[in-house]
């Protein structure tokens, strides 16, 4: 909102000496977002006059047509002789108004002017047009004036070039502060001064006479006024002072009807539309559209109605979408001149609306139609219902005024029954909101500042003004006596959290986790918790795959993504992916966060109270509402885990990194893993492990890790032998002991014992190492596979498994027959349980 500060003077009485900069100041201190404040005509001196071109000489032998003209100026040029002018422009005649400035002056941007010869003549100033005075940006040529002002009049002043303008952002809260009448409301408070409302005027009663209205919709439309004005001229135009209102406030001059609505609509915040009553066919009316209904808005276009869109019509048919924009079959005419007769025509006869319309409908058609306009910016952020009557009454006076019209005595006016919304508010409630004890009487002088009706002593009772639709409860209240006392009043005061609180376990296992990982060489991407279909067809995922069971948004950010994942890997591939594409190859993604799983058992969510706490059992039913939602962590590799160099080729990712990853997560967590293989999608089925932990005795599966499927790694264009896993930190720590605990340093000699088995091909790994864990005891400090192999000497269906396994007493050194007892306890073991043997034994 574009505020004139030469405007907003008319309804507060401003000191005189107070500056743009200093009612911005007042107004930011309010709350208002004042972004900047406009200096126009900064730099501009005069003399800058009115004149009259008395003649015309078209010059020729030039590139483009040039004009030498007289122009009488009066006395301002200090002689009262004509003054000799040089203009390209072609949009005036001899004996014209026009704006001269004189040599001496000085224009808008430091463009001096001075007497000087061009074009083979001299030229004694200049025409102006109203870019070059910084009123707006024009291209029709210079400025014409009416012709019932005096020759030499000053044209800074007619023209009231010297201004300040406050650019304010309207938040949607605030939509009464796009009207003049609402800043000068704040204004008047934050100066504590009286305010001038534009609004209390003297509005006719009623009447049976007025034009016939019929509202169909009371629930869209809860008011309509029509008032008529006949006998305007069609010549009329808008005056000087009008147009440059609307021009500082940002609209450009249409018409006088339309200047005088716009106007209104700038002043009482309440959105005008004229209709030529000529054009009119019966009765105007309010209601839905029906579907397939056609209307052609005033800006050319014709557009197909929905059922939700609500409508103005007549007998014919929608003329115009109610609060959005008028129908062209009814705009107001242009006057045009008969060619034989000379007689003027246009638009004589008016029928203005001022209605309410509900802001919701007003706003989805608005979007619907992707048509914002003015009336609809105002509408969908709220237009007081009250000012409907005073608004056509200010229309209409101006109509009879400067069009010289004559109001019909009838006044058609339509109101649904409704009533004022009130609110009870302890008087100390702003008091426990801010911190600051503002006491009773400063919060009734403050409502009532805002224009609420206050009554009682402890406990208020607030009547709300009808221009402030946004107070609706306590809080609302209380936010307006904290913002006219000043926020910057309010003092600064740390939070005193309760002793005794901390990070629970769950959360320290995240952080742990993530350190972890961090350690590891792993970079943390945080993602959206967004998936789409797409994604999940590109995984390979079967129809009843549980990762298919998705979570739908009423209202996602993106069509594309549309659910909340089941799974973290969409979107850390895709993290991979985009840094693939800007030249990282050798990469290593991890992230922790929440996967959302439906049962499909979910009850419906209630709606909680707003003026209450929700009690335990409401609570309980909202988190009852919601789906599972488990913790969990992936990580993505792809590229060299080694980088190639002078000492020797780089090493590529593999599945056992991420099989590694699994278990650097596992140990944080204080669980033993265990990995078999296993074919789960979008794993490759060669190259994927099932990763277990055991929880109550029992094996349970907590995620998988290995190399992705070539079709997926295809599908979502990332690099071969692509390696990923994910894990359920949930279920990891139900399977672990708690937090890791530090291991006893033994100041005792280890010994290293190497052994290979030979078992079958399809014996897993990870049987043999709990065979040979079992098997050795408690002497067992560490166990690592070192080695896998295959071959002819080993015989078909047959591997060999190479362990290292480290002994050590935290009391004493082991002698070689203890050492020795342990490793062939183990290896029997093993040969019970799996069938291997002692390779070369």
């Amino acid at each position: 909102m574009r505020v004139p500060l030469s405007w907003l003077r008319e309804y507060v009485d401003l000191p005189a000496g107070e500056t743009g900069r200093d009612v911005q100041a007042k107004l930011v201190s309010a709350g208002l977002e004042v972004e900047t404040v406009e200096q126009l005509g900064a730099g501009l001196k005069g003399p800058l006059v009115v004149g009259q071109v008395l003649t015309i000489e078209e010059l020729e032998g030039f590139k483009k047509p040039i004009r030498f003209c007289t122009v009488d100026v009066g006395r301002a040029n200090g002689t009262g002789e004509p003054q000799n002018i040089v203009c390209g422009a072609r949009n005036f005649a001899v004996g014209d108004k026009v704006v001269v400035v004189l040599p001496g002056a000085e224009l808008p941007g430091g463009f001096a002017i001075s007497a000087r010869k061009t074009y083979g003549k001299t030229s004694e100033g200049m025409i102006c047009s109203a870019s070059e005075l910084g009123m707006f940006d024009d291209h029709d040529g210079i400025i014409v004036l009416p012709p019932e002002y005096e020759v030499g009049t000053d044209a800074i002043e007619l023209l009231e070039l010297v201004d300040e303008v406050l650019d304010i952002a309207v938040t949607p809260d605030r939509g009464y502060c796009l009207s003049m009448r609402g800043v000068a409301r704040e204004t008047a408070t934050a100066y504590e001064l009286p305010l001038r409302d534009p609004a209390l005027i003297d509005v006719p009663a009623p009447s049976s006479h007025g034009y016939p209205v019929q509202v169909t919709d009371p629930i869209g439309c809860d008011r309509f006024t029509a008032r008529t004005v006949t006998g305007l001229d069609p010549e009329a135009h808008s005056p000087i002072w009008l147009e440059r209102r609307l021009q500082k406030a940002g609209m450009r001059p249409v018409s006088l009807a339309v200047d005088i609505t716009n106007y209104v609509m700038l002043e009482l915040g309440q959105p005008l539309h004229a209709y030529d009553r000529s054009r009119i066919n019966g009765t105007i009316g309010v209601r839905r559209a029906q579907p397939g209904e056609k209307l052609t808005t005033l800006d050319g276009t014709q557009r197909v109605l929905d059922a939700e869109d609500l409508v103005i019509t007549d007998e014919s048919g929608p003329i115009g979408l109610a609060g959005v924009m008028g129908g062209a079959n009814t705009e107001i005419a242009d006057a045009t001149a008969d060619a034989e007769t000379g007689q003027v025509a246009g638009t004589t006869e008016v029928v203005i609306e001022a209605a309410h319309f509900a802001p919701v409908s007003v706003a989805r058609t608005a979007r619907r139609h992707k048509l914002s306009s003015e009336a609809s910016r105002r509408f969908e952020r709220g237009v007081d219902p009250e000012a409907t009557s005073a608004a056509a009454q200010r229309t209409v006076d101006l109509l009879v005024l400067l069009a010289g019209g004559t109001a019909e005595v009838g006044v058609t006016e339509i109101i649904a029954p409704s009533a004022p919304h009130t609110i009870t508010l302890p008087a100390d409630h702003p008091d426990k909101v801010a911190g600051v004890s503002y006491g009773r009487e400063t919060v009734v002088r403050r409502l009532q500042q805002i224009g609420c009706d206050v009554y009682g002593a402890d406990d208020l009772t607030v009547t709300v003004p009808s221009w402030r639709p946004d107070l609706t409860d306590p809080n609302d209240l209380a936010e307006e006596v904290i913002r006219l006392e000043g926020y910057e009043n309010l003092p600064s005061t740390l939070p005193r959290p309760p002793a005794g609180r901390g990070l629970t376990e769950r959360q320290r296992l995240h952080r742990r986790v993530g350190r972890a990982l961090a350690g590891a060489g792993y970079v943390e991407a945080l993602n959206y918790p967004f998936i789409g279909e797409e994604a999940l067809d590109q995984f390979g995922l079967a129809a009843d795959d549980p990762r298919r069971d998705l979570v739908r948004l009423v209202n996602p950010l993106s069509d594309a993504e549309p659910a909340l994942r089941t799974t973290l890997l969409p979107g850390l591939l895709g993290a991979l992916r985009r840094n693939a594409g800007r030249g990282e190859h050798d990469l290593a993604l991890f992230e922790t966060g929440l996967v959302f799983r439906a049962t499909g058992h979910e009850p419906a969510a209630a709606t909680l109270p707003v003026d209450r706490r929700p009690t335990d059992e409401e609570i309980a039913g909202l988190n009852a509402a919601l789906p599972h939602q488990p913790r969990r962590v992936a990580v993505v590799l792809a590229g060299d885990r080694e980088q190639a160099g002078w000492w020797g080729k780089g090493t590529p990712v593999s599945w056992a990194d991420a099989v590694e990853a699994g278990r650097i997560v596992a140990r944080e967590a204080g669980a033993e893993l265990i990995v078999r293989q296993d074919q789960q999608d979008p794993w490759h089925p060669g190259r994927c492990a099932a990763l277990l932990a055991v929880v109550d005795g029992e094996e349970i599966l907590v995620g998988n890790a290995g190399e992705l499927h070539p079709r997926v790694t295809k599908a979502l264009g990332l690099a071969e032998r692509t390696c990923a896993m994910e894990i359920e930190l949930d279920r990891l720590e139900q399977a672990g002991t708690g937090g890791v605990e530090a291991p006893h340093v033994s100041t005792f000699p280890v010994a290293t014992q190497d052994v290979a088995l030979t078992v079958d091909a399809s014996v897993a790994a990870a049987d043999v190492e709990t065979a040979l864990r079992e098997g050795a005891g408690e002497l067992l400090e560490s166990l690592r596979l070192f080695d896998v192999f295959t071959g002819e000497q080993l015989g078909e269906g047959r591997k060999s498994l190479a362990y290292a396994l480290r002994f050590r007493a935290p009391d004493r050194t082991l002698t070689a027959e203890e050492i020795a007892t342990s490793r062939d306890a183990a290896v029997s073991a093993a040969a019970n349980r799996t069938g291997a043997t002692l390779r070369g034994a």
